[in-house]
């Protein structure tokens, strides 16, 4: 499938840069069979029906974006997946400066190895000394912004807040789950109040899922893969949900993609646990998802892909030209919708 089918015209100005103050503030495009509307997050409890059930991802973001030097070049590094106990590969501005053993400096007393360049840029890195990685990334990390933030604003401590949901539990994700970041704790229990339940699965989101698509037919994309858990619990509440006819409505991509992964034929979602690189473009048959929140995403990506899969590209496309239209507020930062095709 061309790739450019899923082009369209955002303006700078449309990029958020930070988020909505209160997070439920943020303004929700419902997107149906019928049409499009404007709401806001807070209007979730009347949007959504009693017996549907979203589903959140509660992985954590780690502090994974890291400034350093070596000798007086300077390195900014992204790690982006675990390799090992050690082992972290990252994106890196500079990496051309790198060879196999040089030493970067983090500061903080934190400097870690260069293994080797690989053929796609990334650097793998091994982190020196004894104590845990996860410890000296949180003493000399950042949070890892995605680039059409962080090109315009460093990364300061007020995002280690706004870059995390309330639901982030477990820690190993180097982007958050960005539809989740719009709810509080106020707002569940409104949701709760109106009957809709919720439960959460795991996908630790990779950098990945910034990068742009470079080839021309999606048949040629290869799909970066990512870690996810889905326990018995949650799979036996998804499908009593579906049993009992209400809907199974994921909250961000990470989880609609982890949930998809983890359904047989049937419909019947299983225990999951596992890497998943599955790849939705338009024409995948969903087996278990009835609806999607998710915010705005690039153009030509994996992820507007996807939501043309659910609900149609040219709906889609005329949805995001609604909302940019309307001053709607793009990407990780911004304003939401609601996707139902039903």
């Amino acid at each position: 499938m061309r790739v450019d089918l899923f082009d369209f015209e955002l303006p700078t100005e449309s990029i958020a840069l930070r988020p909505a103050v209160p997070r439920e503030s943020a303004r929700l495009l419902q997107v149906t069979s019928q049409g499009i509307d404007d709401y806001h997050v807070a209007d979730l409890p009347n949007l959504l029906q009693e017996g549907d059930l979203l589903i959140f991802n509660d992985t954590r973001v780690i502090p994974a974006y890291l400034e350093g030097k070596k000798n007086q070049a300077r390195i900014s590094a992204n790690m982006i997946k675990r390799e090992g106990l050690r082992q972290w590969q990252a994106f890196v501005r500079n990496a051309k400066r790198l060879k196999s053993d040089d030493i970067v400096d983090f500061g903080q007393d934190v400097s870690a190895r260069v293994v080797h360049r690989n053929d796609d840029g990334s650097v793998l890195f091994e982190f020196l000394g004894n104590e845990p990685v996860e410890i000296l990334l949180e003493r000399a990390g950042n949070m890892p912004l995605p680039p059409y933030i962080a090109h315009k604003r460093p990364a300061d401590q007020q995002d280690r807040q706004d870059y995390q949901t309330i639901f982030a539990e477990k820690e190993g994700a180097v982007a958050a789950p960005t539809a989740s970041l719009h709810f509080t704790k106020e707002l569940l229990q409104r949701l709760e109040e109106k009957g809709v339940k919720h439960t959460k699965v795991t996908l630790h989101v990779g950098a990945g899922t910034f990068l742009p698509m470079k080839v021309e037919d999606s048949d040629e994309h290869v799909m970066h893969s990512e870690w996810g858990q889905i326990s018995a619990e949650t799979a036996n509440a998804i499908n009593e949900t579906k049993k009992q006819g209400g809907r199974v409505i994921a909250t961000g991509t990470t989880s609609l993609r982890l949930i998809e992964s983890a359904a047989d034929e049937t419909g019947l979602v299983h225990p999951f646990s596992d890497e998943t690189d599955i790849f939705i473009t338009p024409g995948y048959r969903f087996r278990v998802i009835d609806g999607l929140m998710t915010n705005f995403h690039l153009p030509k990506s994996t992820l507007f892909m996807l939501v043309s899969a659910l609900m149609g590209r040219e709906k889609m496309l005329a949805a995001y030209q609604h909302a940019i239209d309307t001053g709607y507020r793009f990407y990780s930062y911004g304003d939401s919708s609601l996707l139902l095709p039903k």
